[in-house]
């Protein structure tokens, strides 16, 4: 079964479920990376603040080795003397310890970047299980991760033994070296040995991370299955969306039919089309669409215009052009301002009639200036 899952899932994973790796501190992470980068860090230090921290060291080995007979046999003054050479030997260490913390803390974050989660703590008891624990180590990630530090162990071997092999001279010379040259000789021989040791490590770090990458991806794919389940979770399934849509387009026809009283015209189609203008010289530059629609939804614009006594007016090539060419709230295209103008001054004089009680005006002729 699981052979199968493996092999259905074939798809790289979503954003989602990158998120919610990370949100359980799944990362990609390369051990050699760390590795290297903590000896490559320490042998650079060693090289650079070997003689000065050597030096004082051997200054607080000689400070707690020089003291009288009075102070031997003074159990508090030795044990007072202990600490404040321990304090002084921390402080002199610090500046190497400092280094070293840095490079285990910032080299996992080279490829995974910064990462916490509650979750990692957590203890998870099926780890102890044998019968898993034996199927993790004779799998094929087990099988790489044995090939990885085979190899790993023949490169640092060969590296230390040719380190030993051409420095064994400057080892064995130390000792009769006088001891404080003897000890920054011997931590820049050590300096030089992790340098050495630290590229070795280096290089199979070059090869480990994009493994350590591509085993990451590879354990968060998914199969296509699993992919439309995410979709619709996040989404939501075909029918809610269809159902919340409909529920939209109630709502905002509810809120167009609103604005239908409000209007100074209504062009019609005259059945199939039916649109809805307002004017404000004071606040607009041009006519603006309140509301339009088609077959039912234009009846029923019809209907509310004649209820409020909002002028109907038959101009089929400029309803069917407002349609298509304008949404709602849109101002009409500059093209068809001739076109609207005169549809506004036939609904003025229209109400200027009514009012007077004279006969209505002629509707004028509208013709559209070709695209």
């Amino acid at each position: 079964m699981a052979e199968n899952d493996d092999r259905d899932r074939t798809e790289s994973p979503t954003q989602k479920r990158l998120d919610e790796a990370r949100a359980k501190a799944q990362v990609p992470r390369s051990r050699d990376l760390g590795a290297a980068a903590v000896v490559l860090t320490g042998g650079l230090g060693l090289n650079s603040l070997g003689s000065l921290t050597g030096g004082r060291l051997l200054t607080i080995m000689r400070d707690g080795l020089s003291f009288g007979r009075a102070d031997a046999l003074d159990s508090a003054r030795m044990l007072l003397q202990f600490e404040h050479a321990a304090a002084l030997g921390l402080l002199a260490a610090a500046p190497m310890l400092g280094l070293l913390l840095a490079a285990a803390v910032l080299a996992p974050l080279a490829i995974g970047g910064w990462t916490f989660s509650g979750q990692a703590l957590v203890p998870d008891f099926g780890r102890l299980d044998p019968v898993s624990g034996l199927a993790r180590v004779f799998s094929i990630r087990g099988l790489i991760e044995l090939l990885k530090s085979l190899a790993r162990f023949i490169v640092v071997a060969l590296v230390a033994t040719v380190l030993l092999w051409k420095q064994f001279h400057s080892f064995s010379g130390l000792g009769t070296e006088p001891t404080q040259a003897a000890i920054g000789h011997a931590l820049s021989l050590v300096g030089t040995a992790l340098i050495a040791l630290g590229g070795a490590l280096a290089a199979i770090a070059v090869i480990d991370v994009p493994l350590a990458i591509w085993q990451h991806h590879k354990s968060l794919r998914m199969s296509r299955e699993e992919i439309r389940e995410e979709y619709k979770d996040t989404e939501g399934s075909p029918e809610i969306k269809s159902r919340v849509r409909r529920a939209q387009q109630a709502i905002a026809r509810k809120r167009m039919m609103q604005e239908v009283p409000k209007a100074d015209v209504v062009i019609t189609n005259p059945t199939h089309y039916a649109v809805a203008l307002r004017y404000d010289e004071q606040r607009m530059r041009a006519p603006v669409v309140v509301a339009k629609g088609r077959e039912l939804i234009a009846a029923r614009i019809r209907e509310i215009a004649a209820e409020h006594k909002v002028a109907l007016v038959e101009a089929a090539p400029l309803a069917r052009a407002l349609h298509a060419g304008c949404e709602l709230g849109d101002e009409i295209p500059a093209r068809l301002y001739a076109a609207v103008a005169k549809i506004l001054v036939y609904v003025y004089e229209l109400r200027t009639a009514r009012r007077r009680g004279a006969p209505p005006p002629a509707q004028p002729s509208i013709e559209l200036p070709e695209e």
